[in-house]
C-alpha cells in the first residue's frame, strides 16, 4: 500500500473529509486531494503531523510495501509476489489499448460494412438494372463479404499480439508504482467528456438508423430499389455507430483496468466464473447472428441480435458473478 492509499484509508478511519482534515493540518483542499491521488508527496512536517493525528508510526507512512498474496490452493498455501506496474508500463498500456480501440473499432465496423455491397447488388439484380444478373450480384457481393471480413479478422489478431503482454492486467491482482493511480484517475476524468459525447453519438445513430429505410417505405411503397439502397444506407449508419462505441469503450475500459474497478476489481479477479460466461456469451451471439445471417441471407435485419444481446449480457453476467461468488 502506497501513501496515498494509507492517507485515504487512516482519513476515513477518522470520519473526516479532505477539507476537514485540510483545516486539522493547515493545507488547501486541493494539496490533500493531489496527496491521494499520489500527484504530489506531502513534505516532512506533514508527514508528522498526519502521524500523530492519525496515531501511527511515520515508518508506517513512509514505508513503500510490497505486498504478497497467499494463495489457498488444494489445501496448500503458497506465497506469491503481487505484481506491480510502473508508470512507464501503465503509459504503455494505456498508449495500446487507444490503439485497439481503433482497431478493433476498424474491423468491427468492416464486417457490418461488408454486408452493403451484397446487399445493394442484390436489389439492382431485383430491379434488373444495370445488367447485373442475381448469380452475378450474389458471386460478386459474396467475394466482397468475405475479403472485408477477412480485413477484419487481420486487425483482431495483430491486435490480440500486440497486447498479449498485458493480459495479466485483466486477471490478476496488481499493484502500481507511486503516482500510476493518480495519473490514471487524472487521465480518465479528462476523457469522460469525449466518452459521453461519442458514445451518445454513436447509440443516437444506431437508433435513427432504420428512420431512412422507414420514411422511404411510406413514401415510395414499390420501389424496390430504393428500399435495397436504403437498407444499404441504414447498415452504413450503423456501422459508423458501432465504430464510436466500439472506439471510446475500449479507451474507457483501459482506465477500469488499471484502476482495478468495475468486473475488474480484485474481489471479481478471485472469482473468474463471471469472465468466462461473458466469453461464452458473445461467442454464442456470434454463432446466433452468422447462422441466421448465412441461412436466411436476411442481412437487413439479423443485426438487431447486437442489441439484443447488448440488453440481456448484463443481467447474464451477474446472475453468473452470484453463481460464482454463492461457490466460493
Amino acid at each position: 500500500m502506497i501513501l496515498a492509499d494509507k492517507i485515504i484509508e487512516e482519513r476515513k478511519k477518522l470520519g473526516l473529509s479532505q477539507e476537514e482534515l485540510a483545516d486539522k493540518l493547515a493545507v488547501s483542499r486541493q494539496a490533500v486531494s493531489k496527496w491521494e491521488n499520489a500527484q504530489s508527496i506531502p513534505d516532512l512536517q506533514k508527514i508528522v503531523a498526519m502521524s500523530q493525528l492519525f496515531s501511527v508510526s511515520t515508518d508506517y507512512l513512509l514505508k513503500d510495501e510490497m505486498e504478497t498474496a497467499v494463495v489457498t490452493e488444494c489445501g496448500a498455501d503458497e506465497d506469491r509476489e503481487v505484481r506491480r506496474v510502473s508508470m512507464e508500463e501503465a503509459n504503455d498500456f494505456l498508449s495500446a489499448m487507444e490503439q485497439q480501440g481503433r482497431t478493433v473499432a476498424l474491423g468491427v465496423m468492416l464486417c457490418i460494412f461488408s454486408l452493403v455491397l451484397i446487399v445493394f447488388l442484390a436489389g439492382l439484380s431485383q430491379a434488373k438494372i444495370a445488367g447485373i444478373t442475381e448469380t452475378t450480384a450474389f458471386a460478386v457481393g459474396l467475394a466482397a463479404l468475405f475479403l472485408l471480413i477477412a480485413a477484419a479478422v487481420y486487425l483482431f489478431i495483430q491486435n490480440a499480439s500486440r497486447t498479449e503482454r498485458f493480459k495479466y492486467l485483466e486477471k490478476e491482482v496488481f499493484e502500481t508504482a507511486y503516482g500510476v493511480s493518480g495519473l490514471v484517475k487524472e487521465k480518465k476524468a479528462a476523457f469522460e467528456p469525449v466518452y459521453t459525447r461519442y458514445l451518445s453519438l454513436g447509440v443516437v445513430l444506431c437508433l435513427l438508423s432504420p428512420l431512412p429505410l422507414i420514411v422511404g417505405a411510406v413514401i415510395y411503397e414499390r420501389s424496390e430499389l430504393l428500399a435495397v439502397s436504403l437498407t444499404a444506407l441504414l447498415l452504413c449508419i450503423v456501422s459508423l455507430g458501432v465504430y464510436m462505441i466500439v472506439r471510446v469503450s475500449t479507451v474507457k475500459e483501459s482506465f477500469r483496468i488499471l484502476l482495478q474497478e468495475g468486473e475488474y476489481s480484485k474481489a471479481d479477479k478471485k472469482n473468474p466464473v463471471a469472465g468466462t460466461v461473458n466469453a461464452i456469451y458473445w461467442g454464442l451471439a456470434l454463432t446466433v447472428y452468422l447462422a441466421w445471417s448465412f441461412i436466411t441471407m436476411d442481412w437487413g435485419y439479423t443485426w438487431i441480435v447486437w442489441p439484443i444481446a447488448g440488453v440481456l449480457c448484463a443481467p447474464v453476467i451477474l446472475t453468473a458473478k452470484l453463481i460464482g461468488d454463492r461457490n466460493r
